[in-house]
């Protein structure tokens, strides 16, 4: 009894803010069909040519079971519900029982824990090879996609190595001089003071440039497409689908004569609106992340050598269920922070069998290379 009592405490203490004031707020529950996705079952054996990982930041299962009610009801199947392997992770830092987004999105990258605010450094400033280096030496094209800016944390941990997060000047650079061949997000700003080379880049700085994007030059895409984060509050925003659907084509089509490709895409804002408590941001950004999962389900089932991997960095908000009425649910804000529990990871695609169960946030990144049988693949460039 004694050490049940223990469990619950430790689990109460990492999924709250003790010091914060519960804000109760309410939503009614959506009603339509859900879109059920062919899926298709693969072998043990088969080895993916190519990875695809999407990231809900700050996307606690809580916020994935709100949303699911609030776009479609009690019944409704997200395409993230319909992912056939489905584990858990642990999201501490170096630090710090709770993460923040930088060090957590370092763990994907380079396999090992650091400080809050670092970036793809260990604890003690030194750099760490990302996923993205070591594959692009392997002849795999990479691409990163976000609703933040660029600069944030989660995707320069895949590009940047920096002591703080903040260093956006910086982590703008190591974007320009690194081996990422499509980056799409905001953060215009950031990128002023740089004469970005036309040579090495196609530059895109609207949502009718990406949408009408029709060159097949190999030349890397860089997509700014506002000042900071991508508010869809404001006209003619692209979507985290839209941006991926285009990353995805590019890729899969550059990559052909390659070894694959890696591509990681954000859903940035779900963290935003845990930040602000505000359901109704919520449930927009879960709405646009879970159409890219759908999407990139569809691809993988047809492709059938692409393994897609689904997680967050933390969970934000520690939103609970308090009671419903009729199609009206209650729901409270426990908090304005990130929290400690562990968070969700889903897959589907060759090689998605080693996703399930119980893991660390650094198991994530082995395991990606492991399933590219990375060790065997030789040195090479994909030209």
């Amino acid at each position: 009894m004694r050490s049940v009592f223990i469990i619950f405490f430790i689990s109460f203490f990492l999924s709250s803010d003790l010091s914060a004031k519960s804000i109760e707020d309410s939503f009614l529950k959506g009603d339509i069909e859900s879109t059920i996705y062919q899926i298709e079952s693969f072998d043990k054996k088969d080895k993916p040519k190519n990875i695809i990982l999407l990231i809900g930041d700050g996307m606690g299962m809580n916020h994935i079971t709100l949303s699911r009610l609030a776009i479609g009801g009690d019944n409704y199947q997200l395409a993230l519900d319909q992912m056939p392997h489905i584990g858990t992770s642990t999201t501490q830092s170096s630090n710090d029982l709770i993460t923040d987004s930088a060090a957590a999105a370092t763990t994907w990258a380079t396999g090992k824990k650091t400080k809050n605010k670092y970036l793809s450094m260990t604890p003690d400033k030194e750099p760490l090879q990302t996923i993205t280096e070591l594959l692009s030496k392997r002849g795999y094209l990479t691409g990163v996609v976000a609703t933040s800016s660029v600069t944030h944390a989660t995707p320069a941990a895949f590009f940047s190595h920096v002591d703080s997060r903040y260093k956006t000047k910086e982590i703008a650079s190591q974007l320009l001089s690194s081996t990422i061949n499509v980056a799409f997000g905001g953060g215009i700003k950031y990128f002023k003071s740089f004469d970005i080379d036309k040579e090495k880049y196609t530059l895109l700085n609207s949502k009718s440039d990406l949408l009408n994007l029709t060159t097949n030059s190999n030349k890397n895409l860089l997509g700014l497409f506002a000042e900071d984060g991508i508010m869809r509050t404001e006209k003619d925003m692209p979507s985290q689908l839209e941006m991926t659907k285009v990353a995805l084509n590019y890729l899969s089509n550059n990559s052909k004569t390659c070894n694959g490709f890696f591509l990681m895409s954000e859903g940035s804002q779900i963290d935003w609106a845990g930040h602000s408590n505000n359901l109704e941001y919520l449930f927009a950004e879960f709405t646009d992340f879970d159409a890219t999962i759908g999407n990139i389900i569809d691809f993988v089932t047809e492709d059938q050598e692409t393994l897609l991997i689904i997680t967050a960095d933390h969970e934000t908000g520690d939103l609970q269920i308090l009671d419903e009425s009729d199609t009206s649910v209650k729901v409270s804000w426990g908090s304005k922070n990130h929290t400690g529990v562990p968070v969700g990871v889903f897959a589907y695609g060759p090689g998605a069998h080693l996703f399930s169960g119980e893991m660390d946030n650094t198991d994530i990144f082995f395991r990606m290379l492991d399933v590219l049988d990375y060790k065997n693949t030789p040195e090479t460039l994909c030209k």
